[in-house]
């Protein structure tokens, strides 16, 4: 209190909190954690290396035979094909299945719960053994003349039961990927849209699309990379993708674990080359938002 009789507030060290030294927070268990695991790592690499049983001296020498390779390369037009066609036909079903109709939504439904519900395999089976239950399909009409027939056993190949059977089992999936994708744009941008007048084509190709890519493209890239180790599935039909030469070859040398080691190398080289690609993909859909 002065003599003018105003109050003055007194400045103390201790209030002074800009004067408080700032300590991080300290986290020794994080430390004791990160110790443990490089440890692991450590020990799993020397492992590796030095474990005879692992056979790299097999392993290089079939890593870029040219069996081995062939059958990567089957392995990748097996999964472009059955992702490509996959997601178009799982387009036309999520729209069928968002459909206002009653009857095309529960076409739409039925093709997704049948194609979830039966096992990969079978399906492929299924698609491999058709000429046993149909010798020759036919076009014409319904219980009367037919114009055109075809021997099923020529008509449908081996390779092509297995992109037939992968992109019937994929379209389940991707259809139910678009349609979480659509149903996740606000509506309020599809009134919007209307109330300018934009034909209903240009809202889904230039407002909905776009934003719905972004909700798509994460579980896209994941069931892309779950066909793509799918493909092995194909295998029981003797098809030589890479499992399969795979297993064809340790089984003349018993090499197993080498062999194995040769599949699992490139299943993880090209997995990773599809994440990066996954990476840039998302980032130019996302460019909107970071701005």
């Amino acid at each position: 209190m002065t003599s003018s009789g105003t109050l003055t507030l007194v400045s103390t060290k201790d209030d002074d909190l800009s004067a408080l030294p700032v300590v991080p927070a300290r986290h020794p268990w994080r430390w004791v954690g990160v110790a443990f695991v490089l440890v692991l790592a450590a020990q799993f690499v020397h492992g590796l290396v030095t474990n005879p049983a692992w056979d790299w001296p097999t392993f290089a020498r079939y890593f870029t035979a040219q069996s081995i390779l062939t059958a990567v390369g089957t392995t990748i037009v097996l999964t472009v094909f059955g992702t490509v066609l996959g997601f178009a036909l799982g387009i036309v079903v999520a729209v069928l299945r968002m459909s206002k109709s009653p009857f095309l939504s529960a076409v739409g439904w039925t093709y997704i719960w049948a194609f979830r519900s039966i096992p990969l395999i079978v399906q492929l089976l299924f698609w491999f053994n058709i000429s046993y239950l149909y010798q020759r399909l036919s076009l014409g009409i319904p219980f009367g003349p037919e114009f055109v027939s075809f021997e099923t056993i020529a008509l449908i190949s081996p390779m092509g039961a297995a992109v037939l059977g992968l992109a019937l089992h994929q379209a389940a999936y991707a259809a139910e990927i678009v349609r979480s994708g659509v149903i996740s744009v606000d509506r309020g941008q599809l009134e919007a849209a209307a109330a300018l007048g934009i034909p209903r084509f240009r809202q889904f190709r230039r407002i909905v699309l776009p934003q719905a890519m972004r909700s798509i493209l994460p579980n896209a890239a994941n069931e892309v990379i779950s066909l793509f180790k799918g493909t092995s599935v194909v295998s029981v039909m003797a098809i030589g993708e890479l499992f399969y030469q795979v297993q064809v070859i340790y089984g003349r040398n018993a090499r197993v674990v080498a062999l194995l080691m040769v599949a699992t190398v490139w299943y993880i080289i090209l997995t990773t080359l599809l994440s990066i690609g996954q990476h840039y993909v998302e980032r130019y859909f996302a460019r909107g938002d970071r701005r």
